[in-house]
């Protein structure tokens, strides 16, 4: 499987995959996985890395049909400015290609952030990763897992 998947079954929360056949010309991977499975683009999240001044990377999970709000980050994470990291590093960071990045299993334990509107639902879809596979699980097991806080990041 995946270091995701792993992390999920060695920790023994809940949680179920699904896979979809991705498409590679499509415009934004968080949508492709909402449609092709059929849920509500709002209980799809896209994990994000930023840069943060004087701080490193950290990651920010917010709603596919959301931005995330680099100035919502960079006052939840305590820091005066957060810029989008460098797709390189994303992946040397991280170990996961663009588009199957997740927030479960990276190579290091970064600052998580979990968009506070993932509260409203019972479950939430995350990469899984690697593209086409998404695991979904609670959102307080995915704080969890990651250590994450959640806060108002999306705009």
């Amino acid at each position: 499987m995946t270091p995701a998947v792993d992390v999920a079954k060695n920790a023994k929360v809940a949680y179920t995959l699904h896979e979809y056949t991705h498409d590679p010309k499509a415009p934004s991977y968080g949508l492709e996985a909402a449609q092709l499975l059929g849920v509500e683009a709002a209980r799809v999240f896209k994990t994000l890395m930023v840069s943060l001044e004087g701080q490193g990377f950290a990651i920010g999970i917010v709603p596919v049909e959301k931005q995330l709000g680099l100035k919502q980050i960079a006052k939840a994470a305590g820091v005066k400015k957060a810029v989008m990291a460098d797709k390189d590093d994303v992946a040397r960071v991280s170990g996961y290609v663009l588009g199957g990045v997740s927030p479960l299993g990276q190579k290091k334990q970064l600052k998580t952030f979990i968009d506070s509107s993932a509260l409203d639902q019972e479950t939430i879809f995350v990469s899984a990763g690697r593209r086409g596979l998404e695991i979904e699980l609670s959102p307080q097991a995915l704080k969890t897992l990651t250590r994450a806080l959640f806060a108002p990041i999306a705009s």
